[in-house]
């Protein structure tokens, strides 16, 4: 198989070229399940300023011809709160695409498509979805839009008013790629398109993303890309080597330390305990040497002290 430009470069240098919307449209309508034209791509976060970012991620906002918008997002390195990130990304296209004075029926739909090239929460797939929904909860019925609603807004459920998430977990990909989907995320995720794909996108994927169709400069700034997000991650993961080991490191010495505290805490507290126990027993001896210089008994001593008879005994034996 021949070798294709990565989609995070493609994003942005080449997709935003009308000639090759195709390819977008291809992953939005294989991910969306219905048929997806772009009419117009529109302002993101593409140009970011930081280094980091500058080869970690690359955002395109586009809109169908329905008027929607898709937010699609690459991340290439682990960000904790990426889905705080998700929720702030299209809550931000909501109210910015939304003239002032317009009623809330205005409100425009919403795709955020996250392609990430890290491990994100914890399961077991490699494409997720997330919509809203509104769950009874005492008869777990679905809240429906009433006859007029649909009607209105053109749509069936409360939930196509609502943005919808994908995450595209591309390096959790370890299968042959056996339908449209699959076929795609195997290209995101080597760069490769498989030999009989029939997805759509992927067929302008082979005719305009080929590697040797890129000059001697494109190639020569594409590869830095490539050797930058090597270079990102490999600083990452020694950040992490690092912070591990030094966490470790102050545990076990934060563990000595208080093992010493303890221990001293402990020792003093036994001694502190020996110590009045022992005066007690002498205590006790010396009532019970002054009881037995009165007279009493043994029985009667052993009852005012605490002592057996044989202790009094023994003592008063020693004393005398």
């Amino acid at each position: 198989m021949e070798n294709y430009i990565r989609f995070d470069w493609a994003m942005k240098r080449l997709l935003r070229n009308k000639v090759n919307y195709a390819v977008l449209e291809g992953l939005l309508t294989t991910l969306l399940e219905e048929k997806v034209t772009i009419h117009k791509l529109l302002e993101s976060e593409s140009n970011q300023e930081d280094e980091f970012d500058k080869y970690n991620r690359v955002d395109m906002l586009a809109e169908n011809s329905q008027g929607e918008l898709v937010l699609i997002e690459v991340q290439n390195n682990n960000e904790y709160a990426y889905f705080q990130r998700m929720l702030f990304g299209a809550s931000k296209l909501v109210t910015e695409y939304i003239n002032r004075g317009e009623g809330y029926e205005k409100v425009r739909k919403v795709y955020s498509v996250n392609i990430v090239y890290f491990s994100l929460g914890h399961g077991k797939d490699f494409v997720y979805h997330g919509k809203t929904e509104f769950i009874g909860i005492h008869e777990g019925d679905i809240l429906e839009l009433s006859p007029f609603q649909k009607q209105t807004f053109k749509v069936d459920k409360v939930s196509q008013l609502y943005p919808e998430y994908y995450i595209l977990k591309v390096n959790d990909f370890n299968r042959v790629a056996r339908t449209p989907l699959e076929e795609w995320i195997y290209y995101l995720n080597t760069g490769n398109v498989p030999e009989h794909a029939t997805a759509p996108g992927l067929d302008t994927v082979k005719e305009q993303l080929k590697l040797d169709r890129m000059s001697r400069e494109e190639l020569k700034a594409y590869y830095k890309h490539l050797d930058n997000i090597v270079i990102l991650r490999d600083n990452i993961m020694t950040e992490r080597a690092e912070g591990r080991a030094e966490g470790r490191a102050e545990g076990r010495a934060e563990g000595r330390a208080e093992g010493r505290a303890e221990g001293r805490a402990e020792g003093r507290a036994e001694g502190r305990a020996e110590g009045l126990a022992e005066g007690r027993a002498e205590e006790k001896a010396a009532i019970a040497r002054n009881l037995k210089s009165l007279g009493l008994s043994p029985e009667q001593i052993a009852k005012a002290t605490g002592l057996t008879e044989a202790e009094i005994n023994q003592l008063t034996t020693d004393h005398q």
